[in-house]
């Protein structure tokens, strides 16, 4: 799972150097009993409304968070700019 962490938080700063012309960027990872939560977000150019188009990068974080049994959210904020957040469940046998 660490692994997958590290990748979408590469990857959404990533996106966002790239695409979002952000001035600035967070990043925040809680650890629940159930689930390890993370969510990136940034106040760059995307607007309520317009879609995210789908690169290999938001694809990928999907495939490794649908893997891991996880959800992933990809979409413009309300007041402006973009957040990504994925939801990993934490086994608790291991």
């Amino acid at each position: 799972m660490s692994r997958t962490v590290y990748r979408i938080v590469q990857e959404s700063l990533t996106n966002i150097v790239r695409h979002a012309a952000a001035e600035t960027a967070s990043v925040r990872i809680e650890c629940r009993p159930d689930a390890l939560a993370i969510r990136i977000d940034d106040d760059g150019k995307a607007r309520p409304g317009s879609a995210p188009v789908p690169g290999v990068g938001l694809l990928g974080m999907r495939e490794r968070v649908t893997a891991l049994g996880g959800r992933l959210r990809a979409a413009p904020r309300a007041g402006g700019g973009f957040t990504v957040q994925a939801e990993l469940p934490v086994d608790r046998t291991s």
